[in-house]
């Protein structure tokens, strides 16, 4: 097999020679050309006038670096207008004039870097034989031309954080073809609307809730439709019933404490409330910060029998005022009482393995998977502590009401999610809180409505829903309800249409992965670059 089709060398270059180096293929071409032609007048040279050799690197052969050795001729231009008397034929476009490379190797370092970015482009080059820097990496992602944005009927605005809470930027998408089409350096009304006036072909802007982009779109595209995202509005109401759902849980545990009997007029059963086991390094150096404790205590009491301020007191025990107002409040040594139990991630399983325990099964490993597998999310060595615990003494788990063991968050997505998606545990637990307040039952029934509304895109039903939360009475569902009034044709727009900022939101977040992979190199020239022509 002949090394030029293998090497894939162009027509007009022929292959001399071969020379294997240390770590170096050195390849030997001439150029064959019959007709050079002077590249200003592009009339054909007869004469030359001499040659030499140029340097180029080409793409790796096997993991080895390549060197082209290329012979090329000095002509002579003989068009006595030209201005240019001698030329060099050229070897487009198989390399550029004055090139150092060939472009097929330009090529491929442009598409490393805009896959990897600089640092992790080194790596990448450095392993498959490209010899490069990541500073020539950015240099070639730089180089790539960016062609202005063409005719954009749907557009998707959203923003973007260079550094999280403090600067943020806008990213332009084309909904049509789900393309980014622009980044703008800041997250302005003005920068917003002054884009969009260059393209008054624009009939859609999707957006989310917020007042810049509104803003922007009413002065930069005054005959485009705006439509508010519908995943924002849904977050929205979220949002607003929080507090809501806070308050019923306040109102119930109120109601609660009110309707127990008195502690003489009840047997509580004897139940033992669970709690790690403790290692024996842990143990040691709990009795020593107790005995430490213990010590501050009683010179605190002996320093007050002798009239010392409190001031000076808390200086010589290297503690604060406040503190010794505290032990002074308690009366004993802190640290003396035991602490309440914090809730756990795996407190709501604890019930599902003692019921194994008791049933035979005492492999922590089984027991890890089986509650995994229910949803657990935390940690085997809560689950190995509990069973130390079981091991060590005997362990009886009361039953825990809805309201001890769902925050105030979980209740709020059991009421907020659909109720098709909810499993019969969730089923079970949403209904004992909506037996517990007839507010909950109130508010569940709007929310589901309205989430209706947003998943089928049914916006003629939003009037109707909008009545039923004045009769309501709920106060933060009717101020919700003032803010889609406010916003009322771009709400309409998004309960009805097909548009949404999902495609943008998606393209954001490709943006994210970006500038992380850019370790710091992520200025907003770099960063427009590997966002437009990302792969």
């Amino acid at each position: 097999m002949e090394a030029k089709p293998v090497l894939a060398l162009p027509e007009g270059l022929e292959l001399i020679g071969l020379e294997q180096m240390a770590d170096l293929l050195v390849i030997t071409v001439a150029s064959t050309q019959s007709s050079p032609r002077c590249p200003l007048c592009g009339v054909v040279a007869q004469r030359v006038h001499s040659r030499y050799t140029r340097r180029v690197a080409d793409l790796p052969c096997g993991g080895q670096p390549i060197r082209l050795f290329l012979q090329v001729r000095k002509c002579f231009c003989e068009e006595g207008a030209c201005p240019r008397k001698i030329f060099v034929e050229r070897l487009t476009p198989f390399i550029d004039s004055h090139g150092r490379v060939t472009r097929r190797l330009f090529q491929v370092v442009q598409v490393i870097g805009l896959a990897t970015g600089g640092r992790l482009g080194v790596r990448v080059t450095d392993r498959i034989g490209i010899q490069t820097s990541r500073q020539t990496i950015i240099r070639r992602i730089l180089a790539l031309p960016t062609e202005p944005a063409g005719q954009v009927i749907e557009l998707g605005v959203d923003d973007f954080s260079f550094r999280r809470g403090r600067t943020f930027g806008t990213i332009l998408v084309d909904l049509s073809s789900h393309q980014v089409i622009d980044l703008l350096p800041e997250r302005s009304v003005e920068s917003a609307a002054a884009w969009m006036q260059n393209h008054p072909e624009i009939q859609y802007v999707s957006r989310d809730r917020g007042n810049d982009y509104a803003q922007a779109a009413r002065e930069g595209a005054p005959q485009a439709r705006a439509v508010a995202d519908r995943f924002h509005i849904y977050k929205n109401l979220v949002e607003a019933i929080e507090p809501v759902v806070a308050r019923c849980y306040k109102e119930i545990r109120s109601e609660s404490s009110r309707d127990l009997p008195e502690p003489s007029e009840v047997k509580l059963p004897q139940i033992k409330e669970w709690r790690p086991a403790r290692s024996k390094a842990h143990e040691h150096q709990h009795q020593s910060r107790l005995a430490a404790s213990q010590e501050r205590f009683e010179s605190l009491m002996t320093l007050q029998k002798l009239g010392i301020p409190q001031h000076e007191i808390a200086r010589r025990l290297g503690v604060t005022t406040r503190t010794i107002q505290n032990w002074n409040k308690r009366g004993s040594c802190p640290g003396s009482r035991q602490r309440r139990k914090r809730r756990s991630l795996f407190d709501p399983y604890a019930a599902y393995v003692l019921a194994r325990w008791k049933d035979g099964c005492k492999t922590g490993s089984i027991l890890c998977r089986e509650i995994k597998a229910q949803g657990y999310c935390g940690t085997d060595r809560q689950v190995y502590r509990f069973l130390q615990t079981l091991k060590q003494e005997k362990v009886e788990l009361p039953e825990l009401p809805a309201l001890s063991r769902l925050s105030v968050r979980e209740s709020l997505w059991l009421l907020a999610r659909p109720l098709d998606d909810l499993e019969a545990d969730e089923r079970a637990d949403l209904e004992v809180l909506c037996q517990l307040s007839t507010e909950l039952t109130t508010l569940h029934l709007l929310v589901q409505a309205f989430g209706q509304i947003v998943r089928k895109r049914e916006g003629h039903r939003l009037d109707e829903w909008k009545r039923q939360v004045a009769i309501s009475g709920i106060a933060e569902l009717q101020r919700f309800v003032k803010g889609l009034t406010r916003d009322k044709e771009a709400i309409e727009a998004g309960l009805t249409l097909v548009y949404s900022n999902g495609v943008v939101e998606g393209k954001v977040n490709k943006l994210k992965l970006i500038k992380r992979m850019g370790y710091g190199r992520a200025s907003f020239p770099l960063l427009r670059h590997r966002v437009l022509h990302a792969l």
